[in-house]
This record gives structure tokens, C-alpha cells and sequence, in this order.
């Protein structure tokens, strides 16, 4: 087939105006994947999958969530066999939901779970080859005999789904590319769309076209980067398999949320994405209304107001550069992105309204306790301020009410553009002036760009508003304008979890791309400040872009895991959740260890019943810790490689 010519940054239909990349579709029992077929999400159990009772069990609190694909692992031949008995009493139970069998190291068992389930997912990495992390050079001559061995391991599989109507997920995982892919490709984006690519070549030198690819990886620029070049790939070579997106290991809580919307939100605004997964480290049916809420947004956002076209975009999408900007006070330039409080709506302002901001007065000491998340400025609108503020902390407040407080220090304007253009008095320091998309004509940059005080914060009302402000920080490159620019987005009469995945997914791709010097959510509902104030910091976290807390790489659990994953999770958090930029890999099992290692500092992995393997990087440096040994091993390993500090007392 002839490789089709794309512009270079190419990844989907545009980047303003919303439409779903049209795939083929693939038939997956009673449901169809891709193509006009609305976007499905999908989860997995965590039972043991020879105990068929309470996986049917689970797989039924499943479907009656929402759940529209059943994954279910597969690690032997025997729990492949079982399968049939599963389904078999799902379908007696009156359900048709379709199973998809989850295979890593035993073609066997893939072999066996094609001729029972509707779907097979296999790991390019871990399928032939076992990982030993050696560094050295293929020639061509060995790295064509690798793919032949490949191909004739792969290719059996390949022929019983084709016979039977199966269809298979081609799933890369960032932290189980295989030796070879890495020393040749690296620990890369690019690596992971060549190890999915290597199978994907033999099933349609077979004809096989019941196909579904994912990219995963627990590192959410990494992950948004490999989907991205999947589809620029498959756009040159004129393929159109369906999606399937999912941020591996995300973890639990609101940072398992956070960082799914971010990566997996990055993409389904670009149009990216057939069917999601979105991997908590909870129970699998409460993954289904997550999920849900995040493909939800998308039913209706064809239809938006028009934004300018992109032809051109000057950044590339399948790296991670940071756009540069000048400096003004702690914000732009080499400093991390700046989180702004909104206090707007407050009637009044006291010490203790900071405290869900991350500042602490102790009265008796006369004292600022300031923790790693307290926000750097405060928007507090048409307020003042009667006491003495925190030294980390800047005030931004109306222009006209500024005015009048203009010599109180680290108080500063904002500024609205009629005003910056008509001559508003000034800070001479610093000055906060509001854009939207369509104030940026030319006497506006003119001014931003020779003004060495001024930042931007930038809004949408746009149904498509992160595309309409990704086209906004587009224009201030072209015109070489390095004002720094501070993302905001406001927020309505919203559930939490709405506010937390919605703002993740607004404002988490613009950072992913390197857009963006600071963050304000303003909850216009009001009273969830210390929510807003953890979402914001959470998206920074989990866009790689500002560190302000320990960060879990937690597996969700599956039928392979060793122990008790929430409950191992919340253990090593509540000892560890002070080590402030410490990552921390919790798997339950070697199919999610040693390589998802690499994107962690240390790695507790469950490695047989009752014992744990711990790992420094990707390096083994204990083997078959008992379990109720392990949590105290881990730190003293922490503690060991210098990297502990002691908790701070309440």
C-alpha cells in the first residue's frame, strides 16, 4: 500500500473543530467498535479467574454499571478453559455482554480463550518475549530473525481468531516493551507504536483485520505523544483501526481521575479514541461512571462555535517543549506553573479562608505554616485585605479596587483589555490582564509583547474552549509574543466529580503540550476551595509539569494480583504520602512490575502469595519480602537511597 503525505504534526481530522478520526469498525459479539459506533468504556475484574462464581458475580456489578466490554485475565491455559464456564453463566444470568481475555506470557492460553471469547487482548511485549533489560545492537539479520520468531509464535493466534470471529486488542505498555524494541527504538513513544506495528504487520499479511490498538503508559505526556503518532502513522500507511485509550497504573481517588481525564481528555478533544478504560485502583464497577462521564462530554460538542483554522501549528505534538516566555516575578521563564486561588466570591477574607489554600496561621506563634500545595496568588476580585499575608503569596484584585490599595505590598491589578489599551494605571512590577481568543488583534500582542510586566489570563466560553485556547497560545507564538500566560477556566453548578474531570481534561492537554505557565479554576458554585485547590495542583502533577506530592503508579488490580491493592495502596500512602516528589510503583503482579518500574523510584511488586519483590528503578534489590514485612522494607529502602524525610508534626 502506498504511505499517504501528511503534514508532519498530523494526528486527526483538526485541531479546532471537533470530529471523532473515523476508524473501521470491528464487530466484538453483540457491540461494534469504531466507525459510526458511539465511543464504549470498558473495565476489568479483579477476582481470581478460577472462581467462576465470584467473577461472574463481579463481572454482572460490572454491566449493571455500564460496563459494554468485560476484560478478564487469562494467565494459564486452565484459567483460559474457565472463561467458558463464565460465560456460559453470564449468558444464562441474560447477559450478552461481550468478554475480551487478557493474555500476557501464555500464547497457550490465548490460543484456547480465542475459541471461547468474543475478544483477545495480547501485550506486544510481554507475548514472546521476556524482558532481561540487556543493553546491545541488533543488526538487521537478527532483528528480522527476532520478527520471524515472532510471526511464527503469533501467527497460530492470529488464524483461530480469524476462524472464529474473534477480535484482539494489540495493547503496548509503556513499562513492557520488549529488549528488542528497546534498544533499538528506546524507552519511547515511538517505540511502543513499533511494537504494536510489528504485530499488527502479521495479522494483515494474514488478512486479519478484527483489530483494536492502545498505547498505554502510566506517564500521561508519554502516553498523549505515542496515541498521537499511532494515528499519524496509521494516517501515512492509510490504516483506520479503532482506539482504545486508557492511562495505565493512574492510581485511586481524585489522582487516579486527574490524571486519567488528563491523558485520556487530551485525546478524545483531538477526536481520538473508539472505546476507554479509565484504570483505578478501586473496585472495577466504579471505573464505569468515570469513564462515562469523560466520553459524555463529546455527544454534543460537534457544533461549536467556529475557531480559526490550524494549518501550521508551531509546537509538535509528540514531544514535550515548553513554551518560552519571559519572566515576571515567579511566573513564565524556568519557573514551574503558578496555581491561583479564586477567592472572588468571598464576602469577606480572613486568615482562615487561605487555610484550603495551603496556608496556616497559628495564632499563638503569629505564624504562616505554608505547605507544599498552597497557591501562589489569590484572585480576590472586588475584596480587600485587612492583615498581613503570607510571604509566598501575591493578591490580585479589580483595577479599580487596586487603586485604592496599590501600596500594599504584593497587591496587583486586573486588568481587562479595554483597559490596558485605554491606559489604566499600572503596577510597575506585575499586571494580570484577561483575554479570550477573540481580543488578541494586533494593537493587543503589540502591547503584550512590549510590555514587560504583563500576563495573560486566558478564558473560553467556547463548547470547545480547550481547542479555542491551544489556538490562542498558537498566535502569541506566531507572533512571537513571550507573555506568560496563567490557563483559566470556570466552572458552574457542577458535581465534584464533574468539576475534577472537566477541569483535568480543559486544562490538562494545553500542559501536556507545554502551554501554559499557570492554572485558576474558578468554581462559580463556591465552598469547594480545598477541592479546587487539590484538583489544580493534581493536574500539574499528573502533566509532569510542577511536583508538589509523593505520586502512586498503582495497577488497578486484575485476577493475577497478589495481594490486596486498595488496601496496600492506602498502607504505603499513609506512611509515605510526605516525600514530596517520590514515585512510588505498587503492582500486583510481574506482568505490571519490572517494566513499569522505569517511570518509578521504587517499586513494591507482588511476586508470589504473601511475598513482594522491591525494586529501585527497574533493579531488583530484594526478593520474596513476607508482606507484612514489606511496607517497612520500602522504607527503609527509601531511607537507604537518601530520599526519606521525616513527616512534619500536625
Amino acid at each position: 500500500m502506498s504511505v499517504t503525505t501528511l503534514a508532519p504534526w498530523q494526528y486527526g481530522p483538526s485541531l479546532t473543530r471537533y470530529e471523532r478520526w473515523r476508524t473501521g469498525a470491528v464487530r466484538i459479539g453483540p457491540i461494534g467498535i469504531g466507525g459510526d459506533n458511539p465511543i464504549r468504556v470498558q473495565s476489568m475484574t479483579t477476582t481470581d479467574t478460577m472462581d467462576t462464581a465470584a467473577t461472574v458475580a463481579q463481572s454482572i456489578r460490572m454491566i449493571e454499571a455500564g460496563c459494554e466490554l468485560v476484560r478478564i485475565t487469562a494467565p494459564s491455559k486452565k484459567d483460559a478453559e474457565n472463561l467458558a464456564e463464565i460465560k456460559k453463566q453470564l449468558r444464562a444470568a441474560g447477559f450478552d455482554t461481550p468478554l475480551v481475555a487478557d493474555i500476557h506470557f501464555t500464547p497457550n492460553a490465548a490460543e484456547v480463550a480465542a475459541r471461547i471469547v468474543e475478544k483477545v487482548r495480547v501485550n506486544p511485549g510481554n507475548y514472546v518475549d521476556k524482558k532481561k533489560f540487556d543493553v546491545r545492537e541488533y543488526t538487521d539479520v537478527e532483528y528480522a530473525a527476532e520478527l520471524e520468531r515472532i510471526r511464527e509464535r503469533f501467527t497460530p493466534l492470529v488464524r483461530i481468531c480469524k476462524e472464529n470471529g474473534t477480535a484482539m486488542r494489540i495493547g503496548t505498555n509503556h513499562g513492557s516493551l520488549s529488549d528488542r524494541i528497546l534498544n533499538r527504538y528506546g524507552d519511547t513513544p515511538m517505540g511502543m507504536v513499533e511494537s504494536a506495528f510489528e504485530f499488527l504487520r502479521i495479522c494483515r499479511d494474514e488478512d486479519y483485520h478484527e483489530i483494536v490498538l492502545s498505547m498505554k503508559a502510566s506517564n500521561v505526556q508519554v502516553m498523549v505523544q505515542a496515541y498521537r503518532l499511532l494515528v499519524h502513522r496509521m494516517m501515512q500507511e492509510g490504516w483506520d483501526y479503532p482506539l482504545h485509550l486508557g492511562v495505565t497504573e493512574a492510581g485511586d481517588g481524585e489522582d487516579g481521575r486527574v490524571k486519567s481525564a488528563a491523558g485520556i481528555g487530551a485525546l478524545l478533544e483531538d477526536g481520538i479514541g473508539d472505546t476507554v478504560r479509565v484504570s483505578l485502583t478501586e473496585e472495577p464497577e466504579a471505573e464505569i461512571p468515570v469513564a462515562r462521564a469523560l466520553v459524555d462530554r463529546y455527544a454534543k460538542r460537534a457544533g461549536h462555535d467556529a475557531i480559526p483554522e490550524i494549518t501550521n501549528p508551531p509546537v509538535d505534538p509528540f514531544t514535550h517543549t515548553r513554551r518560552a516566555t519571559r519572566e515576571v516575578l515567579n511566573i513564565g521563564a524556568r519557573h514551574v506553573p503558578v496555581v491561583m486561588a479564586d477567592l472572588s466570591g468571598r464576602k469577606e477574607i480572613t486568615p482562615a479562608t487561605l487555610f484550603a489554600w495551603g496556608y496556616r496561621y497559628s495564632v499563638p506563634l503569629d505564624k504562616w505554616n505554608i505547605t507544599d500545595q498552597a497557591c501562589d496568588l489569590a484572585f480576590i476580585g472586588k475584596n480587600t485585605i485587612d492583615f498581613e499575608i503570607p510571604g509566598t503569596l501575591g493578591i490580585v484584585q479589580d483595577h479599580t479596587v487596586w487603586l485604592a490599595n496599590k501600596q500594599k505590598e504584593r497587591h496587583y491589578p486586573f486588568i481587562n483589555k479595554i483597559e490596558y489599551l485605554g491606559g489604566a494605571e499600572t503596577h510597575p512590577n506585575f499586571n494580570l490582564v484577561y483575554a479570550t481568543l477573540p481580543d488578541l488583534d494586533d494593537a493587543f500582542i503589540a502591547k503584550l509583547k512590549s510590555d514587560p510586566t504583563a500576563v495573560l489570563l486566558i478564558d473560553s466560553y467556547n463548547a470547545h474552549g480547550m481547542a479555542e485556547q491551544r489556538r490562542l497560545f498558537f498566535e502569541l507564538i506566531a507572533k512571537e509574543c513571550p507573555v506568560p500566560v496563567i490557563i483559566g477556566r470556570a466552572y458552574g453548578d457542577i458535581s465534584n466529580d464533574a468539576l475534577v474531570l472537566e477541569s483535568s481534561t480543559d486544562i490538562g492537554p494545553l500542559l501536556i503540550d507545554g502551554l501554559g505557565d499557570g492554572i485558576y479554576i474558578a468554581d462559580e458554585k463556591g465552598g469547594r476551595e480545598d477541592l479546587v485547590c487539590r484538583t489544580a495542583f493534581g493536574i500539574l502533577q499528573a502533566t509532569r509539569t510542577r511536583t508538589s506530592k509523593t505520586e502512586y503508579i498503582s495497577c488497578p488490580s486484575c485476577g493475577r494480583t497478589l495481594f490486596d491493592l486498595q488496601e496496600t495502596t492506602a498502607r504505603i500512602r499513609s506512611r509515605t504520602s510526605h516525600l514530596k516528589g517520590v514515585k512510588i510503583g505498587i503492582m500486583g503482579c510481574i506482568v505490571n512490575g519490572p517494566g513499569e518500574m522505569a517511570d518509578a523510584d521504587f517499586g513494591y511488586v507482588g511476586t508470589g502469595p504473601g511475598v513482594i519483590t522491591l525494586y529501585r528503578e527497574k533493579e531488583v534489590v530484594k526478593r520474596n519480602v513476607p508482606s507484612a514485612q514489606a511496607v517497612d522494607e520500602l522504607i527503609a529502602l527509601i531511607k537507604e537511597h537518601g530520599m526519606w524525610v521525616e513527616p512534619a508534626e500536625a
